[in-house]
């Protein structure tokens, strides 16, 4: 009997809640992956998520996480991306030796839906003065700050994502979602999820 004891409150118990918790969050983990496709794939096509109506339509994809338009226990961060060469310098008003963020990624769109100060893009945050109502970031001009010239328009580490040529662009998701709900046993750490998303 002190041993059934012994067996069932060190280690079986442990192994029960271990497992619980690490399925749950399994089960998270997918619906995030699939909430960060769905909004990047409806980005890249287009759907403007600045609009309440197109929000709510990422809600109800995002049911179950506890999100809102701008709280709840979840972000989605949708951002635009391109390359800067010299012939984009040349069309905003630069000569290509004196434009500062020639031959560098940069982010020409951002939304944010959700609660914003969960989690920030692993690839830089614009500057909220070069972004307006639908999210379209400024391209700038020697006497105006925009993607071609500010450094925070800079989407770090994205070339070692993928390449890109001038004129194209790439359309990623970023969803990060807590979990406190499945947060009972804090010996596994934390129970946030993340995915990305590139079109």
């Amino acid at each position: 009997m002190v041993e059934f004891v012994l067996c069932v409150g060190l280690f079986l118990v442990p192994l029960l809640l271990g497992t619980t918790v690490l399925g749950l969050n399994i089960i998270r983990g997918i619906q995030v992956t699939e909430v960060c496709r769905d909004a990047a794939h409806m980005y890249a096509y287009g759907v403007d998520f600045s609009q309440t109506g197109n929000q709510n339509l990422l809600l109800m994809v995002a049911q179950g996480l506890n999100m809102t338009t701008t709280g709840g226990n979840g972000v989605v961060i949708l951002s635009t991306v391109t390359f800067i060469a010299p012939n984009n310098c040349t069309a905003g008003g630069y000569s290509s030796s004196s434009c500062p963020n020639v031959n560098k990624y940069v982010i020409t769109g951002r939304l944010v839906v959700g609660n914003a100060a969960l989690h920030a893009s692993d690839f830089g945050t614009p500057n909220a003065i070069l972004i307006n109502s639908s999210g379209i970031v400024s391209s700038g001009s020697p006497s105006q700050p925009g993607y071609l010239n500010d450094p925070s328009t800079i989407a770090g580490n994205f070339s070692s994502l993928m390449t890109l040529s001038s004129g194209q662009f790439a359309y990623m998701g970023e969803t990060f979602v807590t979990s406190p709900d499945y947060s009972w046993w804090t010996k596994l750490g934390s129970t946030g999820s993340s995915a990305r998303s590139i079109f």
